[in-house]
């Protein structure tokens, strides 16, 4: 059985800078992209956190598909608008550059959007959209990815996981955040399955035959060949409201590319025609509103928790002892690892003890005791 240790919040930090650093990622990007990593750790979103460090960050800028170095150029701005081109650069850096320009014009302005063109994966969605709701505004990002969910009544993989997601201010403890895929479960979620040594739940991926898979390795695999794809939330056809979220992944697709004018489905594989690795050209896109410019923040947060608390205490499913609101959980886990650090599995241990030895660093994990 996998064993579960902790690592500090500190030392998982200042490992992941440094090995960045050793990799050509500047020291404040580094910095940048180490937090946005270990924020889904926070918020026990493991799929995101410390498990994509190599494969989806490392890896790529080793195999050419992602640059060390992010040079921003912006293609269009205005007193409200921005559009980047991240040139295949660090894609959290360049969204936490487009979070830190669109809150100061939602400053002056009360609303602001931009989107990123050229980019690659921005870690979760959800760090953006807080970085707004830190600000006491409210965030809104999406972003498309690598082609595996299929359309309604279809098999083949055409868009990707594209989350939707929104953060809110609130007078609780914790904000509304809403930061999910519009597929059932997105590709960081069965990668996670497979390091874990796990099967993916029947239902979630359909074969072009229309049957399903649950080896995570296979369908893993089968997927970058086209053989088999996710579905959108609902599910498959329309009984259980798959077209719905089919829709939404449809609307971050659109919005993703064409607010930047970029590439878009089967352009994002990072596969050429040969099979050959090719920047991935990922977009983004990011808003940004005021409550001040409405009824005011306090206004905004007495609703907004007011709705909050309510849900939650409304009458519960027999067997069930809590109703949960966005963001709810995601506190509670930090709660809890607030002291206890980061946990870490059997594959990232062996991953970081490779990576250190690698980049020639002076580091002994607790785990290695």
């Amino acid at each position: 059985m996998e064993q579960r240790p902790y690592i500090s919040w500190e030392l998982a930090e200042k490992f992941m800078i440094d090995v960045f650093k050793a990799y050509g990622v500047p020291e404040e990007d580094a910095a940048i992209c180490a937090d946005v990593l270990l924020e889904s750790d926070r918020r026990g979103i493991e799929s995101h956190g410390c498990n994509r460090f190599k494969p989806i960050y490392l890896d790529r800028i080793k195999n050419g598909t992602l640059l060390p170095e992010t040079k921003i150029d912006i293609l269009k701005e205005t007193p409200t608008t921005i559009v980047m081109d991240a040139n295949n650069g660090m894609g959290m850096v360049a969204s936490y550059r487009m979070m830190e320009k669109l809150i100061e014009k939602a400053k002056i302005y009360g609303m602001a959007g931009g989107s990123i063109t050229n980019s690659t994966h921005y870690g979760i969605a959800g760090y953006w959209t807080t970085m707004a709701e830190k600000a006491g505004m409210i965030g809104i990002s999406g972003t498309n990815a690598r082609p595996s969910v299929a359309p309604t009544f279809g098999v083949e993989p055409m868009m990707g996981t594209n989350p939707l997601t929104f953060t809110m201010p609130t007078d609780e403890d914790f904000p509304f955040n809403f930061d999910c895929a519009t597929s059932i479960v997105q590709n960081g979620k069965i990668e996670y399955y497979e390091r874990s040594g796990k099967d993916t739940p029947a239902g979630l991926v359909v074969t072009k035959d229309g049957g399903t898979m649950t080896n995570s390795g296979s369908i893993l695999k089968e997927m970058r060949k086209g053989n088999c794809a996710l579905l959108s939330r609902g599910g498959a056809g329309e009984e259980t409201g798959g077209y719905k979220g089919y829709g939404f992944t449809t609307i971050v697709e659109i919005l993703s590319a064409a607010l930047c004018g970029g590439p878009f489905m089967k352009e994002l594989s990072g596969k050429d025609e040969e099979g050959n690795n090719k920047m991935f050209r990922l977009g983004h896109f990011f808003f940004v509103i005021n409550p001040e410019f409405f009824m005011g923040l306090d206004t905004f947060k007495e609703t907004a928790g007011g709705i909050c608390r309510g849900l939650r205490a409304s009458e519960k499913a027999p067997g069930e002892e809590r109703i949960y609101t966005a963001g709810e959980k995601e506190h509670l886990a930090w709660l809890e690892r607030r002291e206890l650090g980061v946990p870490v599995g059997e594959a990232i241990q062996k991953e970081f003890i490779a990576l250190r030895d690698e980049c020639a660093l002076d580091y002994r994990f607790p785990f290695e005791d």
